[in-house]
């Protein structure tokens, strides 16, 4: 089969492999869409920890064949594939929160992804429940949203939004659109996103036309002069920048809640921020990474209720033979979102 395979940095080659083959307890899946991932981009630039491997975590699929005594799985279902799994004996993974289980191990960053025609899904994962079935009426490509989406709302748990809540989303790449649509979805009074990439805010405001874009223009006083100087409830930082974060400390308003969702690179964590505005306006920061098992099935249910439309943010597919084209492009930050649509 054709796998697109990182073997180190600025190095990924499609490849002719064999399918894998199964141990007991574990899946054989039918890759019909797998979409390229920040992390993949930063992980063809940066190397990974295991290499060579088959990049791809946000993806779903059929199942070709399942080995052993499995419960719940069938040849034939159409599955998304949540990929992170944990142990499931500490006291993260009992407590259902097995995206931070120390020993974590996720498809498509520790073991083969799905950027190839097949995956095999570890028997650890397929007994932790991570083969989700897809609701009828969800594409395949929705179903690979699930993944990324599921990360914005594990975040948007955290900020506690009120309706009528003002909300600056700061980013305007698929993971800044997302969280915007959600929050709008739940009920936010001024959805306002940030970007220096005045494409990718043409592109948000084609989503939905409500959307309050600032480009890099004053983008302080422009939260301020929409929500006539009291600051922004909500601020979420969906890009990976210093910048971003102190940009955040700049616009809260009274008891507003600040997520840090974007991580900053190795080496650019330090941030000096003026921690006075956490004292004097009692703004609440904090941060999420990943998603849980249940917000990931959620997630599969919100989108399959048709409520929240994501189809349009896939604006590229390519062949899984021009994989380092779809990366470039990617890279370059083209369109909102990228990936793979296999037959």
């Amino acid at each position: 089969m054709k796998a697109a395979r990182l073997y180190g940095k600025d190095d990924l080659r499609v490849d002719s492999v064999a399918e894998p083959s199964l141990g007991p307890g574990e899946a054989l899946v039918k890759v019909r869409a797998s979409l390229i991932c920040g992390t993949d981009v930063r992980m063809l630039k940066n190397g990974a920890k295991v290499l060579p491997i088959t990049l791809g975590h946000e993806l779903a699929g059929v199942v070709e064949e399942v080995a052993g005594d499995v419960r719940g799985v069938k040849r034939g279902m159409a599955v998304a594939v949540a990929p992170n799994y944990g142990c499931g004996t500490c006291d993260a993974c009992v407590a259902g929160q097995t995206h931070h289980c120390p020993d974590l191990k996720a498809i498509g960053i520790h073991v083969d992804g799905g950027f190839a025609e097949y995956v095999r899904v570890p028997a650890a994962a397929v007994a932790q429940g991570n083969l989700c079935p897809i609701p009828e009426g969800l594409s395949f490509a929705e179903a690979a949203l699930v993944e990324p989406f599921s990360c914005v709302y594990a975040s948007f748990e955290r900020a506690r939004l009120v309706p009528g809540d003002a909300v600056l989303v700061i980013g305007a790449g698929p993971i800044g659109v997302m969280h915007a649509k959600l929050y709008r979805m739940a009920g936010a009074g001024l959805v306002m996103i940030h970007d220096l990439n005045e494409e990718r805010l043409a592109a948000a405001q084609r989503e939905d036309a409500s959307f309050v874009t600032l480009g890099p223009d004053r983008p302080k006083e422009r939260v301020h002069e929409l929500t006539g100087g009291r600051g922004a409830d909500v601020v979420v930082t969906a890009a990976s920048s210093a910048a971003t974060q102190q940009l955040a400390f700049q616009v809260p308003a009274l008891d507003a809640r600040v997520i840090f969702f974007g991580g900053l690179p190795a080496g650019k964590e330090v941030v000096p921020l003026d921690t006075n505005v956490i004292h004097y306006k009692q703004i609440t920061v904090t941060g999420t990474t990943r998603q849980s098992l249940a917000q990931y099935r959620r997630c599969l249910r919100i989108l399959a209720s048709g409520r929240l439309p994501v189809r349009s943010i896939v604006t590229g597919t390519h062949r899984l033979d021009d994989a380092p084209a779809a990366f470039a492009a990617a890279a370059r930050g083209e369109g909102l979102k990228s990936g793979f649509v296999l037959a």
